[in-house]
Order: C-alpha cells, then structure tokens, then sequence
C-alpha cells in the first residue's frame, strides 16, 4: 500500500537524519541557554526575562531553520550523487512517494528537536523561576514547525535540480527574503520607480511569506491572533508546502538516471 511505502521511507528517512549528528544541535541548545542564564540577567535591567524567553525561541527557530535547510537540501541530492536512487526507484515506489516519504521523515526529526529544545529552554527557565505565557509560546513552537516543515519543501525543491552547496544558499535566501518580504513590498511602494515596484510584488507573490507563521514576538509578551488570523496562516504554511513538493516532485520526475 502506498501509505506503507511512505511510512517506511518516512521512518527510515527519521533514524538516518537522528543518526547525523542532530542531538549536537540539542546540547548546544542547551549550553547556550545555560550561558544566557548567567549573563543575560547581569547586564539587563528589568527586560531581562523576556529577553531570555525571546532568545529561547529565536535559538530554537534558528537552529530547526539550520537542521531544515542543511539536511533537507541533501536528502535526494545525497541520493542521486551516490547512485543509491537508482536502487530505489525501479522498486515499486514512485518518485513522488520517494519525495514525501523523505519530507514526512525530515519533519518528524524537526517536531522532535523543537519539541525537546522546547522543554529544556523553558525549564530551565521555569527551574531559574523566569514566568512566561506558556500557552502563547507552544501555539508559537506549533506555527513554527509548519514554517519548518515549508523550509524542508524549498530545500528539497532546489535540492532535486542544483548540487547541495547551491541548494543550501538558494535555500537560506529564501529564508531570508520570506521574513522580509513585506518589507521588501514597502520599500517597492515607497519608490517612485515603476520597474522597481513590479519587481518587488513579483518577488512578494513569489517567495513564501514566511512572516506569517512567525508569532515569536507576540509569544514573548502573551498575546495571541485571532482564530481567522491562525487559521488562515496554518492554511497559507500548508498549501504552500503541497505546492512546493508537488513542484519537486514534477521536477524529480523529469530526471534522467
């Protein structure tokens, strides 16, 4: 059955990415929180804990975006440059069954580190007796995966045409300009040069807005969208996902082996 094969390529895909080195990423996470514990209250008056709580989620956001685009770029790319898709591909699996089992597993990997990087960052902080809208920031750690799991998507898609180097960059690019991209629209409508503003609203329709799956800051001081708001954002992160794997998988059909 279809879902078995996904599952298994799934399942395989999660033990070799656990495998990779990813628990590093944990035990820096938290040395990092334990250093910002000891400095951060010292040389901060009065901000200090939101501080701590605004750099927990940003380090948990960073390093799942680093996790994302670093291994997702090379999850087919890998495949491809040790001929190992060749073993793959005449079993009865088909391309995209490939493409969505290795996005389901990558994903799995990523609910996990945030979901642990989550617990260690803020129990440290509960244990440094530090308050904090619980609430707001899991529906945050939440919204995060769907961006993560975006980010896997854009990896995979310049990971099925380009070498893993060039998807890597293209990817953090991406990234880049998705969390900026409203202020790249604001910048072309403050311009008075016509070719700059298409450019920009071209740019903005293109690139994924990755603003709207970020409620870091709202998570901070507790508060929280409207349900429409949520829910059309965890739309917008879903469908864009689907178009961005239905995208590479077209791509990686196309290929020759």
């Amino acid at each position: 059955m279809i879902q078995n094969r996904v599952g298994t390529i799934a399942a395989n895909g999660f033990r070799e990415v656990i495998r990779d080195r990813i628990l590093y990423f944990i035990g820096f996470f938290a040395l990092l929180m334990v250093v910002a514990l000891r400095i951060l209250p010292e040389i901060s008056v009065g901000t200090g804990h939101k501080i701590l709580v605004d750099l927990s989620l940003g380090a948990i956001g960073l390093l799942g975006a680093i996790v994302a685009i670093f291994v997702g770029t090379g999850l087919i790319n890998k495949e491809i440059e040790k001929r190992t898709v060749l073993v793959l591909i005449p079993k009865p699996i088909s391309r995209a069954e490939l493409m969505i089992g290795k996005h389901l597993g990558l994903s799995a990997v990523l609910a996990v580190l945030v979901a642990v990087m989550g617990v260690i960052g803020f129990g440290l902080l509960s244990l440094n007796g530090i308050d904090y809208p619980l609430g707001a920031i899991a529906l945050s750690l939440v919204y995060l995966l769907i961006e993560l799991s975006l980010l896997v998507a854009i990896a995979l898609l310049f990971g099925v045409f380009t070498s893993s180097i060039l998807a890597t960059l293209l990817s953090f690019g991406v990234y880049l300009m998705g969390h900026f991209s409203r202020d790249l629209l604001e910048l072309g409508n403050i311009s008075d040069n016509e070719n700059v503003q298409r450019l920009t609203e071209i740019l903005y329709l293109i690139l994924p807005d990755l603003s709207r799956l970020n409620f870091r800051n709202e998570a901070v001081y507790g508060l929280l969208p409207s349900n429409t708001e949520l829910l059309s954002d965890a739309l917008y992160g879903i469908v864009y996902t689907v178009l961005l794997l239905t995208i590479a998988t077209l791509i990686f059909s196309r290929r020759q082996f």
